[in-house]
């Protein structure tokens, strides 16, 4: 990546790439939430299978371009490409981060 990215959130960008699920414990709070596609997913196990899910349907890579913090959050622009309509295109993910984990992400 050729952006700083606060720890918790380099290791979840290369596990999203590697498509590896075993860095969600070492990244995410265990009680953390993921809004994606209009669904919300709670706990590690739920967003574990949440990760295994959108890496076989979409076969997607992700590379942050840009990073910034708001209102408590830190928002990375990045863009992701894969299988689906419109590959690649630029998303948002808003984390909140609380010590060395993520508690949540919104992906819009």
């Amino acid at each position: 990546m050729s952006i700083k990215l606060p720890a918790p959130l380099e290791s979840y960008f290369a596990s999203e790439n590697a498509h590896d699920t075993s860095a969600i414990e070492e990244s995410f709070a265990t009680n953390a939430t993921v809004r994606d596609e209009g669904r919300s997913i709670k706990g590690i196990a739920a967003i574990k299978a949440w990760r295994v899910e959108t890496g076989e349907k979409y076969r997607h890579t992700v590379e942050p371009i840009g990073v910034s913090s708001q209102e408590g959050r830190v928002v990375v622009l990045s863009t992701i490409s894969g299988e689906f309509p419109g590959s690649p295109i630029r998303l948002e993910h808003i984390f909140k981060i609380d010590g060395d984990r993520i508690t949540s992400l919104e992906i819009r």
